[in-house]
């Protein structure tokens, strides 16, 4: 469970990013969270774009991420999700 202050932390570490993954009509299935999650493990930080054709709700799809990668929900901000997981292998980021 992130602190508020690391959550802050995170959230300026992912101003500068770019959304690497959308969901869309189809909404979050099996392939989408697998694929998460290996960038995450990868990256550890990263941004996500709810399309306006989803037919589900972004909490929703948040929610389903979160639970799907076991990640930590940094931010929905509009239509952007910020996911973080810290990652076994590639540690780059270090929480304050």
């Amino acid at each position: 469970m992130l602190t508020g202050k690391q959550k802050r932390f995170l959230r300026s570490k992912a101003h500068h990013l770019n959304p690497i993954f959308q969901v869309g009509k189809g909404g979050v299935n099996e392939n989408m969270i697998k694929q998460i999650n290996d960038a995450l493990e990868a990256r550890e930080l990263m941004k996500i774009t709810v399309l306006q054709n989803c037919e589900e709700d972004k909490d929703t799809v948040a929610n389903e991420l979160v639970a799907g990668t076991r990640a930590e929900l940094v931010q929905i901000i509009g239509n952007t999700i910020i996911l973080y997981k810290e990652s076994r292998e590639n540690k780059q980021i270090k929480l304050p």
